[in-house]
């Protein structure tokens, strides 16, 4: 006999069914074999009083401070902590219960059985000469080069842009955006290097957005969070994309002082509110992205909250995006040139794919293709 420790199986009906598990097994087996850990943040106390019985009477548990059985304040942050076969039953429990609870028993529901994306890499390309990573700018015949090259290193998609979002950039006018995407644009649209990758346009200029979805574009990568509903309609009208990214300010200021009481609960209060006026605009979840904003109005901490909690937003049923590529929070925890900072960068993709974000943009294509084979292979 032999016995040993392996870590968790990423996909643990897989490994149940390699292993001989019958069909009926594996199902029952899998929900047990997922420890899940929910933050609950602001419930009130009596409800938290009834979530602790219900947690401890399917198994699971609720961590809660102390002076919680004594009402000492009317609401608490607690933990919940279950395996997914408890927390259904528990779901199932709260459906029945007052303060709140029903409501909590419906996103806990949600956050059980996210919807499954597959996992692609998004090439950046930089029309503009003062975007954050030289790495990035290409131009011209340039430009045409190293889509291709990223094309045949892996990218699924290539996003587009002609303005920088650096913290401290600022606004250039739609014309003078269009008059540097305009060529690599056209170039797409001759050559139909739409038919080999999707193409998205990095801009919230709704001329610059229509002209690029007129040449087979087919994502609008919008920094603003669908805040012009001349975007939502666009993409609607071609039948595209949206990519909603959440930013507190606008590049000019948003690094200065950036300011949350809860940058998660915010950040989630802002994607439901965008989606619902996308919704009442015609466009439906599965053409809506979500982007948390990482560097946008956010300091390293709200940062890492966010990756940390970034599973979390997988109850939307969107796809998520994440690009932390080269940025600055990695020159905060451990100080690094931009040019170095690609390490860091694969780690917190990683991560973020591991917590639900199934576009990955990125400045290095081929190295982020082979750090997602091992990735899927280990």
């Amino acid at each position: 006999m032999r016995l040993y420790q392996i870590d968790k199986p990423r996909d643990v009906n897989s490994y149940l069914k390699a292993l001989g598990v019958e069909g009926g097994g594996i199902k029952i087996m899998a929900k047990k074999a997922e420890l899940l850990f929910i933050e609950i943040k602001e419930l009130k106390t009596p409800a938290v009083n009834i979530l602790k019985q219900d947690a401890l009477s399917v198994g699971a548990e609720l961590a809660v401070p102390g002076g919680v059985i004594l009402c000492e304040k009317p609401l608490y942050d607690c933990l919940l902590i279950g395996t997914k076969r408890q927390l259904e039953r528990l779901a199932r429990k709260e459906l029945a219960q007052p303060f709140g609870l029903k409501k909590l028993a419906t996103e806990l529901k949600s956050l059980l059985y996210p919807k499954k994306f597959d996992l692609k890499i998004m090439g950046v390309i930089n029309a503009n000469s003062d975007s954050f990573y030289s790495g990035s700018r290409f131009m011209g015949a340039e430009a045409l080069k190293q889509i291709e090259q990223m094309i045949s290193d892996g990218a699924a998609i290539i996003d587009i842009g002609g303005v920088s979002s650096r913290p401290g950039s600022k606004a250039v006018s739609a014309s003078e955006e269009l008059a540097r995407v305009k060529d690599i644009i056209d170039t797409v649209k001759a050559e139909k290097l739409y038919e080999k990758a999707l193409f998205s346009i990095d801009s919230y200029a709704p001329e610059v957005v229509e002209y690029a979805l007129n040449c087979g574009f087919k994502i609008i990568n919008d920094i603003t969070g669908a805040r012009d509903e001349q975007l939502i309609k666009l993409a609607v009208k071609y039948g595209a994309k949206l990519c909603i990214m959440h930013m507190q300010g606008t590049p000019e200021d948003m690094q200065k002082s950036p300011h949350y009481e809860c940058v998660v609960s915010e950040v989630d209060a802002f994607f439901a509110q965008q989606i619902a006026k996308c919704e009442e605009l015609g466009l439906g979840r599965e053409d809506i992205i979500l982007d948390v904003g990482i560097g946008f109005g956010k300091t390293l901490e709200h940062n890492l909250e966010l990756l940390k909690a970034h599973q979390h937003f997988t109850h939307f049923g969107c796809e998520l995006l994440i690009g932390a590529s080269r940025k600055s929070m990695i020159d905060k925890i451990i100080p690094t040139p931009t040019q170095d900072r690609l390490p860091g960068t694969l780690i917190i993709h990683t991560k973020a794919a591991e917590r639900g974000a199934s576009i990955v943009r990125c400045h290095d294509v081929k190295e982020h293709t082979q750090a997602f084979k091992v990735w899927e292979r280990l």
